[in-house]
């Protein structure tokens, strides 16, 4: 099992440390060394970052500040030069707290805790590999990576299809079938020959519009009394 790590320090001595210390740790894998929290999200959000190196004191944000404005954040093991804030870090469940300069063993110590609460965690909570959160599409000549749960919408428009996220929107050459094979049945439904919809971001139907996240959409006739029984049934109070 490898945990791959992530390190935010604006001290470029501090971050090569740590590199050196991750390269030297055979179950670590450093996915990248940023200078600050701000360079630090893409990162998270585009990668399997299993532990975070998150340095206390820097310039632009601080990492407690950083802690406190992000959710579902990994796991994190802060590094500073200062011991005072080690009980506000245990306080926010960072992993460990390390005080520099701290050597070798002490790095390994963090860093074994770390993993032996990812293992715990996948005990606990077997991962399946058909309940993956993501899956990839190419676009406009790169490979991007799709989260199912920001996935609203889908339009099907001849040999291609458009994927509206929360964030963007892609233009992808498959069809609707192709498409659909990638999706968890449970999740996502078509309501139209042209419209694949996430059931999770659905607001509300009225008739036969539905109502996903703000955006309209027909439900086909053909498609309805399906739609309706996958998405009410057992689930509608009535008087």
């Amino acid at each position: 099992m490898k945990l791959n790590c992530l390190i935010i320090d604006d001290e470029p001595i501090a971050r090569k440390l740590l590199q050196e210390y991750i390269e030297e740790t055979d179950f670590m894998v450093l996915v990248d060394a940023v200078e600050n929290p701000l360079k630090a999200t893409s990162i998270i959000n585009n990668n399997d970052i299993d532990l975070i190196f998150l340095d206390v004191n820097m310039p632009k944000m601080s990492g407690f500040q950083f802690l406190r404005s992000t959710t579902n954040l990994p796991m994190v093991i802060m590094t500073t030069a200062y011991g005072q804030y080690a009980l506000e870090g245990f306080e926010m469940a960072v992993v460990d707290y390390l005080v520099k300069p701290f050597p070798l063993e002490r790095f390994l110590k963090a860093s074994q805790k770390a993993l032996e609460l990812k293992m715990l965690r996948q005990k606990q909570h077997p991962a399946d590999k058909n309940e993956a959160d993501h899956f990839y599409v190419k676009c406009d000549g790169k490979i991007e990576r799709v989260l199912y749960n920001e996935l609203v919408y889908i339009e099907a428009m001849a040999n291609y299809v458009t994927l509206y996220t929360l964030h963007k929107k892609l233009v992808v050459y498959l069809t609707v079938k192709g498409i659909e094979e990638k999706l968890p049945a449970e999740k996502f439904i078509q309501v139209h020959k042209s419209y694949i919809v996430n059931a999770d971001l659905i607001n509300n139907i009225e008739g036969n519009m539905i109502n996903v996240n703000g955006t309209r959409i027909s439900i086909g006739l053909s498609f309805y009394d399906e739609v309706m029984d996958k998405l009410l049934k057992g689930k509608l109070f009535k008087r």
